[in-house]
């Protein structure tokens, strides 16, 4: 998969509907997902909103570093960590994180560190 990807139109991921960040691959260190666009909707808080995601390998790996990041404008340098929640998977056996409070209306999983292992799969749920 490239780092950060365009696709046009975006992917958007509403309430419900899950994407895949990474899909059973061999990432490497520095590669990003293809973005999420986070649409609003109607009477949705101020405070944010709250997204679930899971991390899971084909093999273990011996340590990784995945976090989830969000940015306003979608430009690729510009994009950072969440600030609240469960924003950074480090469990090399996988994980079921939630994050809450986001705010930002693009979304995307980036491998900061990974030693060993393969098969990453990243699944947002909106």
């Amino acid at each position: 998969m490239p780092n950060y990807n365009a696709p046009n139109p975006l992917y958007s991921l509403f309430p419900g509907d899950v994407g895949l960040a990474f899909n059973a691959e061999s990432s490497s260190v520095g590669q990003a997902s293809p973005q999420f666009a986070l649409p609003s909707y109607a009477g949705f808080p101020e405070n944010g909103r709250t997204i679930r995601w899971q991390t899971s390998y084909t093999t273990a790996p011996i340590s990784v570093q995945i976090p989830l990041q969000k940015e306003i404008t979608d430009v690729d340098a510009q994009y950072s960590a969440l600030s609240s929640g469960a924003q950074n998977s480090t469990t090399t056996t996988g994980d079921s994180l939630t994050v809450t409070g986001v705010r930002g209306n693009f979304i995307r999983a980036k491998v900061i560190a990974i030693s060993g292992g393969s098969g990453v799969a990243v699944q947002i749920l909106g």
